[in-house]
């Protein structure tokens, strides 16, 4: 699968141009390992966007999906919002430098 133009830090450069193959995707070519769960916070993170116009920071989002916060750091091995919103085509978190 041929993967749309994305930025120095593997962010989509047009949002539009997402989907969950294209999402998968990068994160294959990332070596990333999307499971079921990951994959099911990436989805609630574009219903939250959908909503709210805006990528949460963790502490809301976490809240908003009704998971605990250290159990998402461990899940993700890092900071959790930025391969959320990375796989799942939205804008690199504010929060993240």
């Amino acid at each position: 699968m041929e993967l749309p133009e994305r930025d120095g830090d593997g962010y989509l450069a047009d949002m539009s141009k997402w989907t969950p193959e294209i999402g998968k995707a990068m994160a294959d070519a990332d070596g990333y390992e999307l499971d079921d769960a990951k994959w099911e916070q990436v989805m609630k993170a574009r219903e939250y966007f959908e909503e709210y116009g805006s990528v949460p920071p963790i502490r809301k989002f976490a809240k908003y999906i009704e998971a605990d916060q250290k159990a998402m750091f461990q899940m993700w091995m890092t900071g959790p919002m930025k391969p959320i919103s990375k796989y799942g085509g939205l804008p690199k978190p504010t929060g993240c430098v």
